[in-house]
């Protein structure tokens, strides 16, 4: 069982869609066509959903969406920063660009259309619990098989980014509210794993789980000591993902050993902020992308290797 596991990030997921365009390049096949089962949350979610379309989005193409329709997406209007007191009372940016720019690549796709197992991670306000967006489950259970693009705004909805999105259920049942799944698998790889062992029960499992950067932004004793609600607000959503990323990967591997591997880079010079779309650090990020793929050229020659076995 063959799967690839994508974090969440924001902006940052430029960094996973060109490793991902460089193994694209290498195998000389989709990511559809390489893997049995594609997972991510949040920017890694958009990923996910884009590569596995009918009429699936090259790996390369997802660059250009960070590149060109990233500052789109992340525009800041003067009315939205004071109407949202710089993120503080609403969220810091309008999803009206986010839908527009899903549409553009995942068209009317649904979820019962994606060319290989796909799941993707939200958290549901009204249940109080994680919800899974699975292709593979919509032919039993309808009322599950939603838009791409609404899977992939909702999975993207990081709390005090963006606002919570509404789900109908096609075919009726109780509405949802949703959230990114990164306040409980920033890093997805654990529940990709768990269902590729029920999907494939007692058959070996390659898993290949990409991280969006680590963080490298120190959090000061000094100054963190004396926080509140307040102070508190946007650092505490950047350590429960980045804490839960490691966690995952310190755990998986100890259970795959050889089958696991982690392409993860540390952002030592471009921002780890989630919204960072300026044109300078974009070019931060790019170069840092290039750096890992040059850093694991082995690993990802191993990686090709194994999947066209």
């Amino acid at each position: 069982m063959r799967v690839l596991s994508i974090d969440g990030g924001g902006i940052r997921g430029i960094i996973p869609a060109i490793v991902l365009a460089e193994v694209e390049a290498r195998a000389q096949r989709p990511i559809a066509g390489l893997f049995d089962l594609v997972a991510g949350t949040s920017t890694g979610g958009i990923l996910a959903c884009g590569l596995t379309v009918p009429q699936a989005v090259p790996a390369a193409e997802l660059v250009d969406l960070y590149l060109t329709r990233g500052p789109e997406i992340f525009r800041r209007p003067l009315w939205q920063r004071v109407t949202s007191a710089e993120g503080l009372v609403d969220a810091r940016h309008d999803p009206a660009a986010l839908q527009r720019v899903l549409a553009d690549y995942l068209g009317t796709a649904r979820l019962a259309d994606a060319t290989t197992c796909l799941l993707a991670t939200g958290y549901d306000l009204e249940s109080r619990e994680p919800y899974f967006f699975k292709s593979w489950r919509v032919a039993d259970e309808p009322e599950r098989d939603l838009l791409m693009v609404t899977v992939a705004q909702a999975t993207a909805a990081a709390p005090t980014y963006f606002p919570p999105v509404q789900v109908h259920p096609p075919g009726g049942g109780p509405s949802l509210a949703l959230i990114d799944g990164g306040v409980f698998a920033n890093n997805p790889a654990m529940c990709a794993y768990a269902e590729a062992a029920r999907l494939a029960p007692g058959e070996p499992v390659t898993l290949v789980s990409l991280g969006t950067g680590e963080q490298t932004h120190p959090l000061r004793f000094a100054q963190a000591q004396h926080w509140g609600l307040v102070e508190w607000a946007r650092p505490i959503i950047d350590v429960v993902f980045d804490g839960i990323a490691d966690t995952i990967d310190y755990q998986l591997r100890h259970l795959l050993g050889d089958g696991y591997t982690r392409l993860q880079c540390r952002l030592d010079d471009a921002s780890d902020a989630l919204d960072d779309a300026s044109e300078r650090n974009l070019r931060k990020l790019v170069a840092q992308a290039q750096e890992l793929v040059t850093d694991k050229d082995a690993e990802l020659d191993a990686v090709c290797t194994a999947l066209l076995a």
